[in-house]
C-alpha cells in the first residue's frame, strides 16, 4: 500500500468495508459466502452502522474476496483486516471493537493466508 500523496483529493470514505456475498453453485469444493449468510449479515450490518452514526464508513458487498472455505469474509480497508463473521453478534462486536474503539476482535480474525483454487 502506497501513502498518500500532498495532491491526492480528500478522502471520501474513511473506512471501506467489503462483505463477500459471493454465490456458487450448490456442492462447490470452496463453497460461497452467500450459502452462509453473508448477505443477511451484510445487510445488518449496513443497518447497525447507519444506527450507531459511524461518519465516514462505507459498507459495500463484494463479490469473491478469494476465501471463501473461511467465510463468511469481510475485510475492512484501510487496515486490509480480515474477518469470518457467522452471527450478527459477531456483526455487533466488529462494528464496536473495530470500528468504533479501534481495536480488533481477535477471535474473528481470518488466517493471513488461505486456500485459493
Amino acid at each position: 500500500m502506497t501513502d498518500r500523496k500532498p495532491t491526492d483529493p480528500p478522502l471520501f470514505y474513511e473506512t471501506h468495508v467489503f462483505c463477500c456475498v459471493n454465490r456458487r453453485p450448490d456442492g462447490h469444493p470452496r463453497g460461497c459466502c452467500a450459502a452462509k449468510g453473508s448477505e443477511t449479515l451484510r445487510d445488518h450490518m449496513k443497518a447497525r452502522a447507519k444506527a450507531l452514526g459511524l461518519k465516514g464508513v462505507r459498507i459495500n458487498q463484494a463479490l469473491c474476496l478469494d476465501r471463501c472455505e473461511l467465510g463468511p469474509s469481510m475485510v475492512i480497508y484501510p487496515e486490509g483486516v480480515w474477518y469470518r463473521c457467522d452471527t450478527t453478534a459477531d456483526i455487533d462486536e466488529i462494528l464496536q471493537t473495530h470500528l468504533v474503539d479501534g481495536g480488533r476482535v481477535e477471535r474473528l480474525l481470518m488466517p493471513a493466508q488461505g486456500a485459493k483454487a
